[in-house]
């Protein structure tokens, strides 16, 4: 009986017989996991440009141009004369232009009508993206192992703040409201928030196989990445902190700092009947609890920037000082926006700043969670 060869398993297979491939979708997929990379960079950026339509549609007070919600129908704009005057006349008929814009001229209108129905359509187009994209995908099984149900979420959260948009928007179109809720404002970002996590924190995963990945991992520091967590909710908590501000134009009301009228405490901190409301519609209440979170979080921030410098790990040391970096830049601006009375200009930079501090957190927190290799620290 012949010898079977020691290494038989590994031998090259028999003439004529080609090598299996691996299964498309698993890690066949660099190609694969590079192009839907590409693709939540696409949407993030998408996510990006409503969120910025978004602020200068409420920064322009255009957000209740339109007063109904019509998924399909909506995507089309007047397309004569009659469609333009019966749309205006149903604006004319919510408080907002009875006690804002009484007298506002049809061309008037027509410019805040444009900046709503942008901010709509680029939301639209936002989901025809997404839908083409995954679709792309899942048929030709190019997704990779355990990523399909990941790769659904952002279109269930897209679909979400549809739905949420038009909440908010429905809350300034009541009797006596001239501007939508300033919590509802604020649920409508935070979501948009939630989603550009979601989407960054995709995409820098796919930035490196499922291999690299696992084999990151058991360099995990798990105390860092704790820490970062933390920072990361907190940060979430000044966005919406900011958002309820933004809601109600408080950041125009106390120009000076760091007092606030002079005074460490804003006057009339607790005026409105039932106290809760202060919380939400009292500007020097919602202004003052937006620069006291500011403070503790940058504390925080440097703290968590301590705890960093000692990583074993040079790009996570990096990455950590770039969060810093942000957050003093961030604060800064918000001062500036702040003293001078929150122009648009100002108001908009202040909310892209808070969009790259975001994304910074949670490649921060990536790297405590998959640190890179590297220069390690002995």
């Amino acid at each position: 009986m012949a010898k079977r060869p020691i290494f038989e398993d590994v031998a090259a297979p028999p003439a004529g017989k080609p090598t299996p491939l691996p299964p498309r979708g698993i890690e066949a997929p660099s190609g694969a996991r590079r192009a839907i990379q590409a693709w939540l960079w696409v949407l993030f950026a998408m996510v990006m440009a409503m969120i910025a339509v978004g602020g200068l549609t409420r920064l322009t007070g255009s957000g209740l141009s339109i007063t109904e919600w019509a998924p399909l129908r909506g995507a089309l704009p007047p397309m004569n004369a009659a469609d333009w005057q019966a749309e205006f006349e149903r604006y004319r008929q919510i408080d907002q232009y009875r006690l804002v814009n009484e007298g506002m001229s049809l061309g008037e209108f027509q410019v805040i009508y444009w900046w709503e129905w942008s901010h709509r359509q680029l939301g639209r187009l936002m989901g025809v993206v997404w839908a083409v994209g995954f679709l792309w995908f899942w048929l030709r099984k190019q997704i990779p192992s355990g990523w399909t149900v990941r790769l659904l979420i952002p279109g269930l959260l897209g679909g979400l703040q549809g739905a949420i948009g038009w909440w908010m928007v429905h809350s300034g179109l009541q009797d006596g409201m001239v501007a939508v809720a300033s919590y509802r404002l604020a649920t409508h970002l935070g979501l948009a928030f939630v989603i550009l996590g979601v989407l960054a924190w995709y995409a820098l995963m796919l930035g490196r196989s499922a291999s690299a990945l696992m084999k990151a991992r058991r360099s995990r520091e798990a105390k860092l990445f704790s820490m970062s967590t933390g920072l990361m909710h907190f940060a979430f908590l000044q966005i919406i902190l900011g958002a309820l501000v933004a809601g109600i134009d408080a950041g125009r009301g106390y120009t000076d700092w760091p007092l606030m009228a002079g005074s460490f405490l804003p006057p009339a901190m607790f005026e409105l009947e039932p106290v809760w409301r202060n919380f939400f519609e009292n500007d020097g209440t919602v202004q003052f609890i937006h620069r006291m979170s500011g403070y503790l979080l940058a504390i925080f921030a440097v703290v968590v920037w301590m705890r960093g410098r000692r990583s074993a790990f040079a790009q996570t040391r990096r990455a950590f000082q770039w969060v810093l970096v942000a957050m003093l830049g961030q604060i800064v601006l918000g001062i500036v926006t702040v003293m001078h009375g929150a122009p648009v200009y100002l108001g908009i930079s202040h909310q892209f700043m808070a969009v790259l501090l975001w994304v910074l957190i949670l490649r921060a927190r990536l790297l405590a969670q998959y640190p890179l290799g590297g220069t390690i620290r002995g």
